[in-house]
């Protein structure tokens, strides 16, 4: 059983969706503390001076410490400028008509949380690529914890053998890495490569949400997005590269 968690993210980047499919249970950690200026709440687009950011405008004064399933989004109408923005960057891409009422559909009708819009854009890209993964909330398992040792009663609640990591997520996770391995979980890192796309306004610009591939590649987008996919990198291996950044400051 392989299982990877991670927090919500908006519009979330080829990356996440790769490691969505690598996956057995997907587990969407929200009921761990929000912070400000993150993907939770924010993502890219490209456009033709590049790429330029996308942010959901929430509720954080006097919130300190607030989890990200209680944010609250500040401007319900906030959609109109996101949704324009959109139009305006991608209403030349070829398959644009395919998929853009369906994408305001539910930037349109999120609710109060930003959870709620966050999820439920996840679950629609899920859908439109073709991924077979089941996604899971972790505020729904009722597992206790802070840091590794959450994610490790989370592993343990559903039976997880491995653990496949956001590289992101490296420099906390070798430190308390005994803490799944005491409970015979085998620990991999994701290695992801972004591959080239068919893109509006070049020169190619990576790191863009994947609704620039899936506006622009359609039902090619999962061949795509896989072709990133490269074998995990090991704990030593990490370990070593985290050394080398940390020695080159």
């Amino acid at each position: 059983m392989k299982i990877a968690i991670c927090q919500p993210t908006y519009l979330p980047w080829l990356g996440y969706f790769d490691l969505i499919d690598q996956v057995d249970i997907f587990v969407l950690l929200d009921n761990v503390q929000f912070q400000r200026q993150s993907w939770q709440h924010r993502n890219r687009l490209k456009t033709p001076s590049g790429l330029s950011w996308l942010t959901v405008p929430v509720m954080f004064r006097g919130r300190f410490g607030q989890l990200i399933n209680e944010v609250e989004v500040r401007d319900p109408e906030f959609w109109r400028n996101h949704l324009r923005a959109i139009e305006l960057n991608y209403r030349r891409a070829r398959f644009f008509n395919d998929y853009f009422e369906q994408l305001s559909s539910r930037i349109k009708a999120p609710g109060a949380r930003m959870v709620d819009l966050d999820i439920q854009l996840i679950q629609w890209f899920i859908n439109v690529l073709g991924i077979r993964t089941s996604v899971l909330l972790s505020s729904h398992l009722e597992r206790q914890g802070k840091r590794m040792k959450l994610l490790a009663n989370i592993c343990e609640s559903l039976g997880a053998t491995e653990y496949v990591s956001p590289l992101g997520s490296a420099a906390y996770l070798l430190q308390e890495i005994d803490i799944l391995l005491d409970k015979g979980i085998d620990v991999g890192f994701q290695h992801y490569e972004h591959p080239q796309y068919r893109q509006l306004f070049p020169p190619f610009c990576p790191y863009a949400s994947v609704l620039d591939l899936i506006f622009n590649e359609g039902d090619r987008a999962l061949e795509i997005l896989r072709g990133g996919r490269r074998n995990p990198f090991l704990p030593n291996e990490v370990s070593e590269m985290v050394s080398a950044k940390v020695g080159a400051r």
